[in-house]
């Protein structure tokens, strides 16, 4: 897909975000695309249905179906099969960065952290499928740095019925920060505070 259609998509199938995850969606990609989503079995989103933006706010719904031998299933915890909570977290900072890559930011995506996480329900073996409502609050490209930063708030649902939210939930994108030449030793290999 060429980079300016990518900007004008508002559904992404799983072929085309596993494509994303690896590095092989855009043909064209402009310097400093540098964005990726995590592959599996840690890309916690199966299609974008819709992904929309209204000047610095937007909209985000996405799905992940459920699988009976999921990883997580295998582990957490042995003879009661749940989803971590934390994966729900991560599937919304994974969306938002996605959303800033879609705004036309450049460099890595990274979460910055959430306000509140509110639980109430969980995802089992036998549930079909995770639904996020994302509502993108505030999109910011900040010039100085070339950074951009997303604020959002997201809704967890398990087969139509709400289970989670997650508040002021918060991703950059920023320039010069990939790590490309894993395993070897470089500028980028050691983590720690990231420089302002």
């Amino acid at each position: 897909m060429k980079y300016q259609e990518f900007l004008k998509r508002d559904h992404f199938s799983f072929e085309e975000l596993l494509a994303f995850s690896y590095g092989r969606l855009i043909g064209d990609p402009p310097e400093h695309f540098d964005a990726k989503l995590p592959a599996p079995p840690f890309l916690m989103v199966d299609r974008i249905l819709l992904i929309e933006s209204d000047g610095k706010k937007g909209k985000i719904i996405a799905e992940q179906d459920i699988r009976l031998d999921a990883w997580y299933f295998q582990c957490h915890f042995h003879g009661d099969p749940v989803q971590p909570g934390c994966l729900g977290v991560d599937a919304i900072w994974q969306l938002l960065g996605f959303f800033c890559v879609w705004k036309g930011s450049l460099g890595t995506g990274r979460a910055l952290g959430c306000g509140e996480v509110a639980f109430n329900g969980q995802i089992r073996p036998f549930n079909k499928c995770v639904r996020f409502e994302i509502d993108v609050r505030r999109y910011s490209q900040l010039k100085e740095s070339g950074a951009s930063i997303v604020i959002g708030d997201g809704r967890i649902y398990i087969d139509n019925e709400l289970i989670a939210t997650v508040g002021q939930a918060r991703t950059g994108v920023f320039k010069d920060i990939a790590y490309k030449d894993y395993p070897l030793r470089s500028k980028h290999s050691v983590g720690g505070i990231m420089e302002r």
